[in-house]
């Protein structure tokens, strides 16, 4: 079992905007009230095209399927919400919160990876749980440690328990659970997504030790890290809302680690931090400004692993 992969899935973005659906209870989001809708969609297309090419200088081999034009998906650059790949041929589908993110969901995706040589022998689809209002937004809601079959997720609007259970039970995780908090206007509220706080690499995980306010849970997630010798980085709610919880590890080519980040969650890092992430892995970062901004998600969000087996 392997904890990082070589290939990743992109959805290259055509109608890039802020959504006003997904708004509710991720509040990253920024309205960029200056600036066109025609405007923040080249950005964003500008900055996945410069992070792609980043990507594939350090030898990762990323799939690039472009955004249609049949439905309203503003969302669509994040695909690691909506499916997830697995080493022994399995696909999860999962229930979107947001309804005009569930239109992201296309076979034709699935099929462009078959056509490129990989093998999809069972899907798990979770996604009629969306007619109970039950959520659980892959990757997003889930940061697994696929070494040590451990599943880590803090629960939400978007990140249902019972789910998360049989989750782990199909596809033989054990469950972590926890919640994490952020400050928005005074008030404890609960992190949207898992993996905005969370990063587990193959010898390290950078943590936002602080959002976890029940002592019990934090101490449990640091039992479950520690005894799997993860180094733990702990990172502040301020970092946090500069996405530097936001981050995945990859392969590049001879077999090289690199941690990938926005340019502003690298920006946000100590020099200690760096140098204690830097001793596990090579760092690798890219402008995000506007994704980040309209969408509140950032460069693990844009990111689907594919471990599937190839033919």
């Amino acid at each position: 079992m392997e904890q990082t992969t070589n290939t990743i899935l992109m959805i290259r973005p055509i109608n890039y905007r802020m959504n006003e659906q997904t708004a509710i209870n991720n509040y990253y989001q920024k309205v960029l009230d200056k600036i066109l809708p025609e405007t923040v969609n080249v950005r964003a297309q500008q900055e996945f095209d410069a992070f792609v090419e980043k990507l594939r200088q350090i030898g990762v081999n990323v799939i690039v399927v472009s955004d249609t034009n049949e439905y309203d998906t503003p969302d669509s650059i994040f695909p690691n919400n909506w499916v997830s790949f697995h080493k022994n041929g399995d696909v999860g589908l999962y229930p979107m919160f947001a309804e005009n993110r569930r239109l992201e969901r296309r076979e034709d995706i699935l099929l462009t990876l078959e056509e490129q040589g990989f093998i999809i022998k069972n899907i798990i689809d979770y996604t009629s749980a969306e007619e109970e209002g039950v959520f659980l937004e892959g990757t997003g809601s889930i940061v697994l440690d696929r070494v040590s079959r451990k599943a880590y997720c803090a629960l939400s609007s978007r990140a249902d328990e019972d789910l998360f259970i049989e989750f782990c039970e199909d596809f033989e995780f054990t469950p972590v659970i926890f919640t994490a908090y952020q400050w928005v206007n005074n008030k404890r509220l609960p992190i949207y997504h898992t993996n905005v706080m969370m990063c587990i690499g193959e010898s390290f995980a950078v943590i936002c030790l602080n959002s976890i306010d029940d002592k019990k849970e934090r101490k449990n997630i640091l039992k479950h890290l520690k005894e799997d010798g993860k180094d733990i980085i702990d990172i502040s709610e301020e970092q946090v809302n500069h996405f530097a919880g936001n981050m995945l590890q990859v392969r590049g080519k001879n077999d090289s680690r690199y941690l990938i980040m926005s340019q502003a969650a690298y920006n946000a890092l100590t020099n200690e931090q760096v140098q204690k992430l830097e001793k596990h892995t090579n760092l690798l970062s890219s402008s995000l400004d506007t994704i980040e901004a309209c969408g509140g998600g950032s460069a693990r969000c844009m990111m689907a692993e594919v471990f599937l087996p190839k033919a």
